[in-house]
């Protein structure tokens, strides 16, 4: 499993899949109706900086859960400002069901942008996005978690990315290939801005969030994502949230990285999923 993985990790550097927008290939599903977008609505897009962004997932009314990376800027490694950051929920056709500013962003304290691409730093790769105002709506709620290990085989992934920024799309059956501690290899089809996409368990009907995507490889001509569970971290940062020390709102080395996270809206960069 280890030696399975680190190919991956490896592959993510010069490997990168090219872009499939067609439904029938991918297996994606684009959100972009009201009756669609019911019930998903507390997914949203990041956007970050001038140019970048990311998806992120309500888990709380004033949290918003998604991958570390997508907080730097990926041309200088800085930490972004949090006042560089906004939510937009349910994001679809130029509007979005609601929009908040934030008032503070917390990445786990494991996670080091300027470290090699493994899987320690796939695993890390979690952050929160505390928001200036809860975002309190009937149609908007907050989805729950997963934070303990299961034999998941099937999962599904709602999120923007490159070619579809104006709404999100659903995947509703990928599966998990394998899987290293937290860490989970999946058939999920991701781009540029998925990163900080949900990855959903559905349980008794119910979806819930087991992990986000953090990357995304070619293998054996296949389009894969790494993806990092939230078993113990999640708490971590919960925690760290709640003692409100500020302590790791902290810039990494200036170091430039390209992952499938973030995506730059006037080209072609996709930080990690």
């Amino acid at each position: 499993m280890r030696r399975f993985l680190i190919t991956l990790t490896a592959a993510l550097a010069c490997c990168l899949a090219p872009v499939q927008a067609a439904e029938k290939e991918t297996g994606l599903k684009k959100l972009n109706s009201l009756n669609g977008t019911r019930g998903w609505q507390g997914v949203g897009r990041l956007n970050i900086g001038r140019s970048s962004f990311c998806t992120g997932t309500l888990i709380a009314p004033d949290l918003v859960l998604t991958a570390a990376h997508c907080l730097f800027n990926p041309r200088t490694g800085v930490r972004e400002a949090d006042d560089k950051v906004e939510f937009l929920a349910g994001w679809s056709g130029g509007r979005a069901a609601a929009h908040r500013r934030v008032k503070r962003t917390v990445i786990h304290p494991a996670y080091n942008f300027g470290a090699p691409r493994d899987t320690k730093r796939v695993a890390a790769d979690l952050a929160l996005i505390q928001l200036d105002t809860p975002i309190r709506h009937p149609v908007i709620r907050p989805f729950k978690t997963i934070r303990n290990s299961m034999d998941v085989r099937q999962v599904r992934v709602v999120s923007y990315a490159r070619g579809r920024a104006d709404a999100p799309s659903i995947q509703r059956a990928c599966n998990v290939l394998d899987r290293e501690d937290s860490i989970y290899v999946t058939t999920c089809d991701v781009d540029f801005g998925s990163s900080g996409a949900p990855v959903f368990h559905i349980e008794n009907g119910v979806p819930k969030v087991i992990a986000v995507v953090s990357a995304m490889a070619d293998m054996d001509d296949q389009k894969i994502s790494l993806t990092a569970g939230l078993e113990g971290r999640l708490s971590e940062l919960l925690d760290i949230v709640e003692r409100n020390d500020g302590v790791f709102r902290r810039q990494a080395p200036k170091v430039r990285k390209l992952d499938v996270g973030a995506r730059e809206v006037s080209g072609a960069r996709f930080l990690k999923p």
